[in-house]
């Protein structure tokens, strides 16, 4: 059962990296820094907003407009660190 504790752990925490890359990548998207007509780059971001947007859809329909500002990804961080820990406290001494 640690395992598979652990393993879920893991995975959090490289969907909460995922989320700040996909973030990133969308800023200097916006300011030219990154061109996505590169396909590497493009692809790159598509996956990351394929794996991301279904997690931040449900929140963006409950939260506000903020005039331009996006605050979905730092609920789901915030959700995902209280999950973390959560399985850190319930779940053992091994994470």
């Amino acid at each position: 059962m640690q395992s598979m504790l652990f393993l879920i752990y893991q995975i959090i925490g490289i969907y909460m990296w995922c989320l700040i890359i996909v973030v990133v990548m969308s800023w200097l998207t916006s300011f030219n820094v990154i061109n996505t007509q590169n396909r590497f780059v493009y692809q790159v971001y598509d996956f990351l907003y394929r794996i991301t947007e279904p997690a931040l859809r449900p929140i963006r329909r409950w939260i506000p407009d903020l005039g331009g500002i996006d605050v979905s990804p730092v609920v789901l961080i915030l959700l995902l660190v209280f999950v973390r820990n959560l399985l850190k406290e319930y779940g053992g001494r091994l994470i």
